[in-house]
């Protein structure tokens, strides 16, 4: 089992492929995991908690496409 880690916001964005501003309306609208804070004005996020939401929002592309199920 892979350990969970912290990651910043560069490597973040790479993984999601979307903007800061549009990363920040998710997070807001509970639509996207919550930042953790790390110390004064450093944050991070759990990556396992970010490769689940990416995986969750293939599954709805595919839908969206008819390619699966």
């Amino acid at each position: 089992m892979d350990t969970d880690r912290l990651i910043r916001r560069k490597q973040l964005l790479g993984l999601i492929g979307l903007s800061c501003s549009t990363q920040w309306r998710l997070e807001k609208a509970g639509l996207f995991p919550a930042r953790v804070k790390l110390g004064a004005g450093s944050v991070g996020w759990h990556l396992v908690e970010v490769e689940e939401w990416v995986r969750g929002r293939e599954r709805v592309a595919k839908r969206a496409f008819g390619e699966g199920s």
